[in-house]
């Protein structure tokens, strides 16, 4: 199994060579419907290369990247994270609102940003690069 995290959720897909997933977990994980025009979402399709396509798969990687979301996965690649892509961090910087997310807290219970609306916060970053 590969675990995919995305901006809102984390889902365990079966992937092979990097992010080659059914139709049916490409849409699980991105809300986006393989269809022979590309990736769909309502009335907006992505294109897609014939090389990101192959019978019953769709390459996930191939398609965020087109998407304009950064793609990243760790050394053992069995584990995926896909960022917004551009114009969503932008909308969103334009609203200064920071996005809602759910994080466990010291004692384990999953807290999301949007229970403290209202309320001062102060978020605290580290990356180890």
């Amino acid at each position: 199994m590969t675990k995919i995290l995305t901006p809102t959720a984390e889902h365990d897909v079966a992937a092979r060579d990097g992010l080659w997933m059914s139709p049916a977990d490409a849409e699980r994980v991105t809300g986006w419907t393989l269809k022979p025009e590309g990736m769909c979402r309502a009335e907006a399709c992505v294109p897609l290369p014939a090389s990101a396509v192959g019978t019953n798969e769709v390459d996930l990687a191939a398609f965020w990247a087109r998407l304009g979301g950064p793609v990243i996965a760790s050394d053992e690649r069995d584990v995926w994270a896909l960022g917004a892509p551009a114009d969503e961090r932008n909308a969103t910087l334009e609203g200064l609102a920071a996005p809602d997310f759910t994080l466990p807290d010291v004692n384990g219970v999953p807290r999301s940003l949007s229970q403290l609306r209202g309320k001062k916060v102060f978020l605290a970053t580290w990356a180890s690069w």
